[in-house]
């Protein structure tokens, strides 16, 4: 699925097959989950094919191994040029590119003294599909941002996520809610959310959630076009009465909620405002331009 005999990855400035690479088995990424990635896109556009917000994502993967002591060495300028030359050499037009930094040999449970980086890209469609979601409450909860370094995207981190994921599956949902240490809301175990209510849009604060970049993209939109946007602490009784809700992350774009533990929303998400923001976004990546952007908000 991620890759065959002839596909091509970057790795520690070389471009070689995918079939043919190596990790350490003793990799303190690989016995820790010490490593920190990104989840980024390409798109065929009417330009050519256009990595979306790639400065961003790097800075953030820059970010991440910051804040867990993981070196890092890279220059944006530089891993750009590579991820364009490795969708070259893959024949990728829409894809997605996961750019990870992994550590070497180590035991201990010391900071690494240097790291390792990794390009791979193949052709991928939206994580979540393209149908309504039922998703189901987790009984799990998001890392206590006191235990971890929750705004950094660290590999081990998402075992939690995993965890939701598999017990949503098992109950019959699509996807799974986590709540965070209080309660609140938090996110999906690979999404952030947004919730819908009379025409205005509202999604958890920082604090206890990875802020991604398609909900900082969701919320630029929203300014652009006259929406009003609230952070705030969601409370479940919130979000079961509002009018519709989505899902927004690089991998799962936005994709709309059918219902929560079997009960759906007020206003079906095709005639929600919320359906108008994933059109905009769509035309975002795309480099669609909208010559009437208020038009994206009739509903």
């Amino acid at each position: 699925m991620y890759y065959n005999e002839e596909t091509i990855i970057y790795l520690d400035g070389d471009f070689v097959k995918a079939a043919d690479s190596k990790m350490n088995l003793y990799s303190q990424s690989l016995h820790y989950g010490y490593s920190a990635f990104e989840g980024m896109r390409s798109y065929k556009t009417a330009k050519g094919t256009k990595v979306f917000k790639q400065d961003v994502h790097f800075d953030r993967l820059r970010t991440s191994c910051e804040a867990v002591g993981i070196p890092y060495r890279w220059t944006n300028e530089e891993l750009i040029k590579a991820t364009y030359q490795l969708l070259e050499k893959n024949n990728l037009e829409n894809a997605y590119i996961r750019p990870l930094v992994f550590c070497p040999p180590n035991m201990s449970l010391q900071k690494a003294t240097t790291s390792h980086i990794l390009l791979a890209a193949w052709q991928w469609g939206a994580y979540l599909g393209d149908s309504l979601l039922k998703v189901g409450l987790s009984t799990f909860q998001r890392p206590n941002p006191k235990g971890f370094k929750i705004h950094a995207k660290i590999s081990g981190h998402y075992v939690n996520s995993i965890m939701a994921c598999q017990e949503a599956k098992d109950n019959g949902y699509d996807e799974a809610l986590l709540t965070d240490v209080n309660g609140f809301v938090a996110e999906g175990p690979g999404a952030n959310i947004f919730y819908e209510k009379d025409g205005e849009l509202f999604t958890p604060a920082p604090g206890n959630i990875l802020t991604g970049i398609t909900r900082a993209t969701v919320i630029e939109i929203c300014d652009e076009i006259g929406i009003e946007v609230t952070e705030k602490q969601v409370t479940l009784e919130e979000l079961r009465a509002a009018d519709t809700v989505f899902y927004c992350g690089t991998a799962a774009e936005i994709i709309g909620w059918e219902s929560l533990d079997g009960n759906e929303f007020k206003i079906p998400f095709n005639n929600s405002v919320s359906k108008k923001i994933q059109t905009a976004y769509k035309n975002r990546v795309l480099e669609i331009e909208v010559l009437n952007k208020k038009c994206l908000v009739q509903v």
